[in-house]
Parts: C-alpha cells; sequence; structure tokens
C-alpha cells in the first residue's frame, strides 16, 4: 500500500474566533477526518500529525489565570496534554467515519517525544512566542524569577519566547512503525512531538521549547518510508509573492525552484508557508516521492491531481 503523512495545522481546528471551543474543534477534526478516511478507502497507510499552537496558548492561559490556588502546567506537558486531546478528537472521529463507511481499521494516538540537540543553537536564541500578551513590569518579573526570556512583540505587549530546535529523533519511532505495518492509522508526533533532551546517562527530559510541526512530519515521513507528505493549510494552493499585487497560485514546484525561492525571499512568509517548504525540500531530498500542500476541504481532490500544490524531486 501506497504510505502518507497527512500534517494537519493547529490553526484549521480553529475555524475562527468564535469557533474556538473543544466543540467546536472536535467538529474541525470531524471535517477533516471525513477527507483522511476516503484516502484510507482508497488503499492510503495513513499517519496523521497535527499542530497545537493555539491549544498550548489555551492552557497556558487558564495556568495563568489559575496561579493563585494552582500550580503552573509546564510547556512539555503542555505539549502531551495536547497530544491526547487532539488525539482523541481525530482518533474519535476517524473511528466512527470507518465504521460508517465499513472499513475494517484501527486508530491509535501515540504521546510522541522528539529529542533534540541540547547544543542546539536555537536555545541560545528563543524566538517562538507563546502564551497571553504581558505588560512591561510582569514580563520583567517572570524575567528575573522565572528565567523566562520576553520580548516585545509589535507594540501589543510582551510575550514569552522559547526555543525552536531542530527534531533530531522520535524516540517512539520502532512502535510507531509497527503500528503502521500492522495496518493500524496512527495519530503521532503531534505539535512537533514533545521536546526532550538526553542527559550523559541517555535519560530523557523535557525541555521547555516548541519543535515545528511540518519539520517533525517530514522527519517521521522520511523514517516510516512514506511516499507521500501532505501538507493541510489555510490555502488551497501555494503562492508566490503572497499577499502582493502579482501573487501567483502555483500548481507544480520542483525542489531546485523551492530553493530558489526560499532564498529569494519575499515568496513564503516565515512562520506560515516557508517552514513548510523547507520541510517538503528535507523529505524530497531524503528520497521521497513527492509532496502535496493544500486545504483539508481539498485532500481528495489533490491526491487525484485536480488541485493543490505538488512538489516533487
Amino acid at each position: 500500500m501506497p504510505r502518507a503523512v497527512v500534517a494537519i495545522g493547529g490553526n484549521s481546528l480553529i475555524p475562527d474566533a468564535d469557533h474556538r471551543s473543544v466543540q467546536d474543534q472536535y467538529a474541525a477534526a470531524g471535517e477533516t477526518d471525513h477527507h483522511i478516511a476516503a484516502l484510507v478507502e482508497e488503499g492510503w497507510d495513513v499517519a496523521i500529525t497535527h499542530g497545537n499552537g493555539p491549544q498550548i496558548g489555551f492552557i497556558l492561559r487558564r495556568s495563568e489565570l489559575a496561579r493563585s490556588e494552582l500550580h503552573e502546567v509546564p510547556l512539555d506537558v503542555c505539549g502531551a496534554d495536547t497530544q491526547g486531546a487532539i488525539g482523541y478528537m481525530l482518533q474519535q472521529n476517524l473511528i466512527n467515519d470507518f465504521r460508517a463507511m465499513g472499513i475494517d481499521k484501527q486508530v491509535v494516538t501515540v504521546v510522541t517525544q522528539v529529542e533534540v540537540d541540547r547544543d542546539d543553537s536555537a536555545f541560545a536564541k528563543p524566538s517562538k512566542p507563546i502564551g497571553s500578551f504581558l505588560d512591561e513590569a510582569e514580563a520583567g518579573r517572570r524575567r528575573d524569577e522565572e528565567g523566562w526570556d520576553v520580548v516585545e512583540d509589535a507594540g501589543r505587549g510582551w510575550r514569552r519566547v522559547v526555543a525552536s530546535p531542530e527534531p533530531k529523533r522520535i524516540v517512539e519511532i520502532d512502535v510507531v512503525r509497527r503500528l503502521l505495518d500492522a495496518g493500524v492509522v496512527v495519530i503521532t508526533v503531534g505539535g512537533g512531538g514533545i521536546p526532550v533532551v538526553a542527559d550523559a546517562d541517555g535519560n530523557l527530559h523535557g525541555v521547555p521549547a516548541v519543535i515545528d510541526k511540518d519539520h517533525a512530519s517530514a522527519l517521521l515521513a522520511i523514517e516510516i518510508g512514506a511516499d507521500l507528505i501532505l501538507i493541510s493549510t489555510a490555502v488551497e494552493k501555494v503562492a508566490l509573492r503572497f499577499g502582493r499585487p502579482d501573487q501567483e497560485w502555483v500548481d507544480r514546484l520542483t525542489v531546485g525552484e523551492v530553493k530558489g525561492y526560499l532564498a529569494d525571499g519575499g515568496h513564503f512568509a516565515e512562520g506560515s508557508m516557508a517552514p513548510k517548504m523547507r520541510a517538503v525540500v528535507r523529505f524530497l531530498e531524503a528520497g521521497g516521492t513527492e509532496a502535496l500542500i493544500t486545504n483539508p476541504e481539498n485532500l481528495e481532490r489533490a491526491i487525484a491531481g485536480e488541485t493543490g500544490t505538488r512538489i516533487v524531486p
């Protein structure tokens, strides 16, 4: 069976500011799952990954509001919490879809750790904003008393920033492979995985960091020998010069073209399409066959070659 990694953006589970409750996210997960179930019905072996940025923000905010009565939740544990919660939504919706479609498939969520290098340069230059906006006094207190790195964010207030290191090893990869080989649909490396480092004895410890979901998805795709990585995002196709008057939607790109556009700048925004493109390049240069980028409702049409942006070696 052909094997695919389907990477779902965390923001795609929150359609807008008025629909971000757990029930709203469950419904959005269900809509995406309908299309993934159709891929499975067509004969694809599937591993699912997902983002978790907004969901971690919600947990951190709840933790801040309750800290006069309860302990705050560390960032690595927030990652584990969201892997379980979002995985549950995707898992249950997909099981229900399979039952309705008469597909004999199991689905499981693996709470997944991803090892990073403790000497990664990202730890020296934290850049990923997390949590709520703070006033300058509170940001200073957190910096002095709790060792936070904080930055002023475009005149909107102060925010905590953490490192975004490169993923090096998926700790549970052997389990993921065995499940996929047994025909199980696996939800894994949620939010890029829980970032961990190994000490001198090889023991793992969680660290306050955020791993890019698409880079972890590319690593997963390489490690499981996937034929395709399908990145589900907010747009139907990739655009060159996005947001400018001369914006151009594209159907097909080569790795060489993508690398050229990344080097030129001005085409793919950091924090949006640029990390996705770098992840795609990593996957294809490691032997992957193709990558697709589209929005959730067009997954099947993109697979069929009717829409989306296809990237090839």
